[in-house]
C-alpha cells in the first residue's frame, strides 16, 4: 500500500519531477498536487483544489485524490497520467517557479481547462 505524501517519479523527456498528492482541513477541506524537479526540490509548484460550490475534493463519496465538478468531470491525481496533464498545462501557463520555495497555485482553472479538453 503507497503511504501518502511520499514522492512519486514521473520523467518528462530529459526532467524527472516529483509530485505528492495531499488532503488537509485547515480550516477549509482542500486537495492539493505539488510538482518539483529533482534537480531542484526546494523550489515547486502546489496546485491547490479547496471545496467549493460545484467544486468537490477528496472525501466521501470520491476517492484520495480524487476532485470533481458538479458537471461530473472527476479527476484523479494519484494517476500519473492525470499528473502529467496538469504539469503540462501548468508549462504552458508558465507557472512553474524558478525561485526557492512553494508557489500556491489555484488548480482549478487548470481542470477546467483539463476536463473542456476531454470533451472535444
Amino acid at each position: 500500500m503507497r503511504r501518502d505524501r511520499v514522492p512519486r517519479r514521473l520523467t518528462v523527456d530529459d526532467t524527472v519531477w516529483l509530485w505528492t498528492v495531499g488532503h488537509r482541513h485547515d480550516p477549509d477541506c482542500l486537495t492539493f498536487l505539488t510538482l518539483r524537479r529533482t534537480e531542484n526540490r526546494h523550489s515547486g509548484l502546489r496546485l491547490v483544489f479547496r471545496d467549493a460550490p460545484g467544486r468537490i475534493v477528496s472525501g466521501y463519496p470520491f476517492g484520495a485524490g480524487d476532485i470533481a465538478s458538479t458537471g461530473g468531470d472527476i479527476l484523479n491525481l494519484n494517476e500519473p497520467g492525470v499528473v502529467r496533464r496538469f504539469l503540462d498545462e501548468a508549462t504552458a501557463r508558465d507557472l512553474l517557479p524558478t525561485a526557492h520555495g512553494i508557489r500556491d497555485e489555484d488548480g482549478w482553472p487548470l481542470y477546467d481547462t483539463l476536463t473542456k479538453a476531454d470533451t472535444t
